[in-house]
């Protein structure tokens, strides 16, 4: 979402939009497709000027669907992300603003517009699990047969160890 710079005032607005998803479907395709997007997510933005600097605030809500690094198997699960980003003229920059640790939402604008939607698409990737799981106690496949553990429950003879080291049972100690 765009903003004409000279559009934003110093009385705070709201608005109530639907982010295009495409760019992120792209980025979460490839190599593995651990997640899918809905078309669009639906965000909740506040928007207001202080001096120069440009300050947003909201919320993302939509529907993902995760793959289980576990069993394979889809399920759903809510986005529901708070955000926070301020912008201030790129001059500025070249003032060597002092960047506290409050600020590591700071970015820099040229120009008469701002786009809010490639930090939007940094953070709902940030805010996606690293290693996404139906549920904490998912039993994944049987590493013998594949069957998903969660729904069939397989005869397979679990053997605990290293392989390699099977030969060793054979072994026998004197006294």
């Amino acid at each position: 979402m765009k903003f004409n710079v000279r559009d934003i005032e110093e009385a705070a607005k709201e608005l109530r939009y639907n982010e295009p998803t495409q760019e992120l479907t792209r980025l979460l395709e490839a190599p593995v497709a651990d997640f899918r997007l809905p078309a669009s997510l639906t965000v909740t933005l506040r928007h207001y000027r202080a001096g120069s600097d440009l300050f947003f605030q909201g919320h993302v809500d939509g529907k993902v669907v995760g793959r289980c690094s576990r069993c394979l198997e889809d399920y759903e699960f809510p986005l529901n992300l708070n955000f926070a980003f301020v912008f201030a003229p790129h001059h500025e920059r070249a003032i060597e603003r002092a960047i506290e640790e409050d600020d590591a939402d700071l970015s820099y604008y040229d120009g008469d517009e701002v786009d809010v939607s490639p930090l939007l698409r940094e953070q709902i990737l940030l805010a996606l699990p690293t290693r996404p799981i139906c549920r904490e106690n998912c039993a994944g496949l049987c590493p013998y047969c594949g069957v998903n553990r969660n729904v069939v429950h397989c005869e397979c003879r679990e053997e605990r160890g290293d392989p390699r080291l099977a030969v060793l049972k054979n072994l026998k100690l004197h006294p």
